[in-house]
């Protein structure tokens, strides 16, 4: 059972979604834990030093996707 689970999709420029992109990827680098925010409620998320890193890329006809995903 999840505690907790939040999900957003949003459209943005190219250029947002790479700044989002940079700030977890220094907070995951410097930090031991990752800060979300969604309104009015802040979420910290405890990273521990080792994860499991998929990478998917999939190519159609009329849609390309990019799927980053790390558990631990």
């Amino acid at each position: 059972m999840n505690l907790l689970e939040l999900e957003e999709t949003k459209r943005m420029r190219r250029e947002e979604a790479a700044a989002r992109l940079h700030a977890l990827a220094d907070a995951l680098a410097s930090n031991n834990e990752v800060e979300f925010e969604r309104g009015d409620l802040r979420f910290r998320v405890h990273v521990p030093d080792d994860v499991d890193f998929k990478l998917e890329i999939e190519v159609g006809n009329d849609k390309r996707e990019i799927k980053i995903e790390l558990t631990w």
